[in-house]
């Protein structure tokens, strides 16, 4: 048995980068307006086989990451920033949750898998005219240092 799987019974513990390269899949995932059907369809799979991607739960094999890049509009490197060594993630604490941006807090150390996170970011990339997103931009961050006290 490999150090980084535990298992009990038949079960196995997801591996921190199996998780990880999910999550990222969902974050974009969501952030396209795809749901997880309209995902499984592209790729001939079920919406339930996303649902164990995203989770970590199954791991995403090379061929399906690359058609993945492709469906999704990145790079296959994309899935894989912000992963660190086990050493650095413990160090870092919620600045490795962050992207390294000590400024942002959060009661959940992975706020970016809740769907109003999401569902801000894809909305706030709907505005077409820049400007305006720049001053809602500027707004929440208004907002931001207000409620921080």
């Amino acid at each position: 048995m490999l150090a980084h799987e535990t298992t009990v019974g038949k079960a196995r513990q997801a591996h921190p980068v199996d998780v990880h390269v999910g999550g990222r899949v969902r974050l974009r995932r969501v952030f396209l307006g795809y749901s997880q059907e309209k995902l499984a369809n592209a790729l001939g799979l079920t919406f339930q086989q996303i649902q164990k991607y995203e989770r970590g739960a199954n791991r995403i094999s090379a061929s399906k990451l690359y058609e993945l890049s492709r469906i999704l509009s990145v790079p296959v490197t994309y899935f894989f920033e912000g992963v660190e060594s086990d050493g650095e993630a413990a160090a870092n604490g919620a600045d490795a949750a962050a992207g390294g941006a000590g400024a942002i807090h959060s009661s959940d150390p992975d706020f970016t898998n809740q769907r109003e996170t999401l569902q801000l970011i894809s909305s706030y990339y709907r505005i077409p005219d820049s400007k305006v997103r720049a001053e809602v931009l500027s707004l929440l961050k208004t907002l931001g240092r207000t409620s921080e006290g």
